[in-house]
């Protein structure tokens, strides 16, 4: 068990001038700490299972290119780490060169694959003929243009000015207002205490029986919890056995997930928590039901003891 203090030693995904230091940054007071930029996203997580930072901010899923495979298998493997926290942070790409450099003299441009993908439409009309190469993370693309490896990158406006390089381009995306949702990571420890606007998120591996998922969702739907987000991935074992990686509304003190998280635990191979934190999209979780609230669920359990004991 970790500490209750407050974390005060960051990693985040690196090297600096990426999203992620953008949204660690914009999250964060950590006057008096450090950050600590990290090649790849294992390489946050290592840091903070290793105990060489306290907690660890990685991307988890952007609005356009759905979810961050490296984050979600990270998470799932290896020693457990909890989500304390989520921030989403809204993303804007710039096209950034060395200084001098036109638009007509670029011939290679780099980026994570994401940011890529989500700028393709707009490398394709700018600079057609040219294939996009990839990198660990957008700033990593910034850095390599800087050093001469490549004539542009697709990045923050914080890399290209961090790694003295100039915009040819503002705005670039092919979908405008994307979001990408990031999260902070500790070691197991004391959660966050429930705010009443809160998530769960967990992974559960189901085997290839006939009903399996289904089993999984009638938990959730019994207890009138809502989910808010629910991927399969490969457990890389055998084919046929998947895990599932989920967001759910409400927090493990509260009765309904707690009994939800309980029953996953008898119906599925295993069932990894990964926390419960404050709601941070803006948006309210679903009322819930009169049934399902946990005064409903403490006059259950008294009344099921009266029968028990032989009082009714």
């Amino acid at each position: 068990m970790q500490p209750s203090t407050s974390p005060t030693r960051f990693a985040y995904l690196g090297p600096e001038g990426t999203f992620a230091e953008a949204a660690l940054s914009s999250a964060v007071d950590t006057g008096g700490g450090t950050r600590t930029p990290r090649p790849s996203v294992p390489a946050t997580l290592a840091a903070v299972r290793s105990g060489d930072a306290d907690a660890g901010l990685v991307p988890l899923e952007n609005s356009v290119e759905g979810s961050v495979p490296a984050t979600m298998d990270g998470l799932a493997d290896g020693d457990p780490l909890i989500i304390t926290r989520e921030v989403f942070l809204p993303v804007a790409f710039t096209l950034a060169v060395r200084p001098g450099t036109t638009l007509d003299a670029v011939r290679s441009v780099a980026s994570h694959p994401h940011a890529l993908a989500q700028t393709g439409r707009w490398l394709e009309t700018n600079l057609p003929g040219i294939t996009p190469l990839p990198a660990s993370s957008t700033a990593a693309a910034a850095a390599a243009v800087a050093a001469g490896e490549h004539d542009a990158a697709v990045c923050a406006a914080i890399a290209a000015e961090r790694y003295g390089l100039e915009a040819l381009a503002d705005d670039i995306a092919d979908h405008a207002g994307a979001v990408t949702r990031f999260v902070l990571v500790s070691r197991p420890g004391p959660l966050p205490a429930p705010t009443g606007n809160d998530k769960t998120s967990l992974v559960a591996v189901v085997g290839d029986r006939t009903g399996a998922l289904l089993d999984l969702l009638r938990e959730f739907a019994a207890r009138g919890i809502s989910l808010t987000r629910i991927e399969s991935r490969p457990t890389r074992q055998r084919l046929g056995v998947y895990s599932f990686s989920l967001d759910c509304e409400g927090h493990i003190a509260d009765r309904r997930v707690g009994e939800a998280l309980a029953a996953l635990h008898r119906v599925c191979e295993d069932v990894r928590f990964l926390g419960s934190y404050p709601r941070a999209d803006g948006r309210q979780n679903c009322p819930v039901p009169a049934e399902s609230a946990d005064d409903a669920f403490a006059e259950a359990g008294d009344w099921l003891d009266r029968v028990r004991s032989g009082a009714v």
